[in-house]
């Protein structure tokens, strides 16, 4: 299977090294990567040439977007002024960010989860974090899900979601609408990845609104965006966010903001929700 890779990448000189150092030593190589430089004001261009100099698969976009650390539309935006330099020869699309270290089987185990099962339409592996001397899972990974961090998507389970989002709640959207289209999430905790810049650390504080309302635009209705609120503020050790998140919720809602989805969609994601809900519920 041909594996095409884009890595939106802003300032990241002391890290985007061993993402590329962990790519290139794959025990199966990726037809491409491309690199999207995304207003760097550091040497992050120059160090992603070096690796271009060495690998004919890899290739740079220079863009220039917003410098606050925005959730969503920023690094989305990024990805598809990656993307639309690909041509279409792939048979795996991979969004992955800069600050990672794959081990060496990453791209050979995603191939051979995506072979095994002609219904699996996303893979992806687990997210640890260091802890002084040690590395443990980060707390907002989940074997339900994928983390944004490290998306892999089928061609025909991609074109099927309509691609990416360029909204927060992308990486959450992606995945129900999946399910819609009848794919199957596959998350293997075997493949444990190196997250070297926990997921929120440089988030722009004027995005504390932006989860309610991608929870109001995922057309999530009020009690299940309650339930995921206080779920996700207590996974982040954050409590108060409750209130943030109920807050962009019904700003969304008092604005009109477009849906990322539809109605006959946002009816199947919210009977998804439900159902997960009731199992957790009641398996505890």
């Amino acid at each position: 299977m041909n594996i095409y890779i884009v890595i939106p990448a802003h300032n990241e000189e002391l890290l985007i090294a061993k993402t590329l150092d962990s790519l290139v030593a794959q025990t199966i190589l990726p037809k491409k990567i491309v690199v999207v430089n995304d207003n760097s004001t550091d040497g992050t261009e120059a160090i992603v040439n070096e690796f271009i100099g060495k690998h004919n698969y890899i290739s740079l976009v220079n863009t220039s977007s917003s410098e606050d650390h925005m959730p969503g539309s920023k690094v989305i935006n990024a990805f598809y002024q990656g993307y639309k330099t690909l041509d279409d020869g792939y048979d795996v699309i991979c969004k992955f960010d800069a600050d990672l270290i794959f081990p060496e089987n990453y791209l050979e185990t995603l191939i051979k989860h995506f072979e095994k099962n002609p219904k699996t339409g996303m893979v992806g592996g687990f997210c640890y974090i260091q802890k002084e001397e040690n590395w443990i899972l980060e707390n907002l990974t989940n074997k339900d899900h994928i983390r944004g961090a490290l998306k892999a998507y089928r061609k025909s389970c991609f074109q099927d979601i309509g691609g990416l989002k360029p909204a927060m709640g992308w990486d959450t959207v992606d995945e129900l609408l999946a399910q819609y289209h009848h794919w199957e999430i596959k998350t293997d905790e075997s493949l444990k990845v190196k997250h070297l810049k926990p997921t929120g650390n440089t988030y722009n504080p004027k995005a504390k609104y932006k989860q309610g309302e991608a929870f109001y635009k995922m057309r999530y209705g009020f009690m299940i965006t309650l339930i995921a609120s206080v779920k996700l503020s207590l996974l982040k050790k954050q409590p108060r966010l409750i209130m943030d998140y109920i807050a962009g919720f019904f700003k969304a809602k008092r604005e009109r903001q477009p849906f990322l989805v539809t109605k006959t969609e946002g009816k199947f994601i919210r009977k998804l929700r439900w159902g997960k809900i009731l199992q957790k519920l009641f398996k505890s």
